[in-house]
């Protein structure tokens, strides 16, 4: 499949009936560091000092006590934006923002080292560690993330960047709050994890108000594959890009509660498998006539031995015992609740076999499914 190209235009360009409709067709095989290096490359015009939006991107640091307040650097309808650090280790630092009306680079030497200034956002932080290591200071504690590692900082925790000679990569996402709520409102299949996340940042107001990510499976490229989509929308907006952000902020976030270990209290931990057990059910239930153990897998990002585990721990049942007393126990109510035929209610809950479906409902009851229906008709 060819992929999607990856080419900035001007807000002019928007504008002109001439402009070619770029590729949408997406390629999962295209590495993160191809988009950014496309992002920052010699090719990309350097944007003068003092003009906009340079200083948004780094601004090194010229007080030791003051606080700079960074506000959501574009309208709010954007709702997520990124920026792209990258170092070297000649001391040098080119940096870019999208969406953005005309594609840009930032340059700027600072030799040894240089912090930036100390900082608060008036949104969401996420830091991805692309390549190499990145340092911030976090509330007057010092700390290093390495390749592959996240940093989710909340509005008004302050901090600073500390940028050494050293080649580095970092992906910095920007999150409004509005943006944060609607996918807590809209993602019914992993709302409790992102909300515990949510959570587990305001929890801690008095220790820290950040989470680091550390990856369970470090060769796992499902969260690069994501922020590669993103950027590329980012990158190219069109009509449909809103609903794909929103979509690939969703699974970023499902991925960093299922794939990814994050420092909890114990009370904290105990409430997170809760809520994962609780949301795997709800899942199985919802889809109990066809669902598959690979479904669990895709939606919640675990290895399938995980739910065999999970379930056995807490039901006593493997995953497909436990799915063939679901299906059973929606077979009883649909045979009280309804008119339907047996045979009927044996498909809707995943059994086209009318004597297969009948000798697990007698295994289960002790009588045939018809049985159960005119006992039940004579009790009430």
């Amino acid at each position: 499949m060819p992929l999607r190209n990856v080419n900035f235009v001007t807000k002019s360009d928007f504008c002109s009936s001439k402009v070619l409709k770029y590729q949408r067709e997406v390629s999962f095989e295209m590495p993160l560091n191809t988009t950014l290096y496309d992002l920052v490359n010699k090719q990309v015009p350097i944007l003068p000092e003092g003009k906009q939006p340079g200083n948004k991107l780094v601004h090194p640091e010229n007080s030791r006590t003051a606080t700079e307040v960074k506000s959501y650097p574009l309208l709010r309808r954007e709702y997520v934006f990124a920026i792209y650090w990258q170092m070297s280790s000649r001391g040098t630092l080119n940096a870019t923002l999208i969406p953005w009306p005309e594609r840009f680079r930032y340059k700027i030497r600072y030799g040894s080292e240089m912090k930036t200034q100390l900082h608060v956002h008036g949104y969401l932080e996420l830091a991805y560690v692309a390549e190499g290591e990145f340092t911030q200071i976090i509330m007057g504690k010092e700390l290093t993330f390495g390749k592959g590692e996240l940093i989710l900082i909340d509005r008004n925790c302050v901090h600073q960047d500390k940028l050494r000679p050293a080649d580095a990569k970092i992906v910095f996402l920007g999150i409004s709050d509005d943006m944060f709520s609607e996918i807590c409102r809209e993602n019914v299949t992993t709302r409790k994890l992102i909300t515990f996340l949510q959570e587990a940042l305001v929890s801690r107001k008095d220790t820290r108000q950040y989470i680091h990510f550390k990856p369970l499976d470090p060769e796992d490229t499902a969260l690069e594959r994501m922020l590669d989509i993103l950027l590329r929308e980012l990158a190219n907006p069109d009509a449909g890009s809103g609903y794909i952000k929103k979509g690939v902020l969703i699974r970023i976030f499902r991925l960093l509660s299922t794939r990814y270990d994050f420092a909890l209290t114990r009370d904290q931990k105990k409430e997170m498998q809760t809520i994962i057990y609780g949301e795997i059910i709800s899942y199985i239930n919802r889809n109990c006539a066809n669902v598959t153990i690979r479904d669990l897998t895709e939606t919640f990002h675990f290895q399938e031995d995980y739910f065999n585990r999970l379930l056995k721990q807490r039901t006593g049942l493997t995953y497909s015992a436990y799915v063939q007393k679901v299906r059973i126990e929606k077979a009883a109510s649909l045979l009280v609740t309804s008119s339907k035929t047996i045979d009927a209610i044996a498909a809707e809950v995943g059994y086209n076999n009318r004597g297969f479906f009948n000798k697990l409902f007698t295994a289960r009851y002790g009588m045939t499914a018809s049985q159960y229906r005119k006992g039940q008709k004579l009790k009430q």
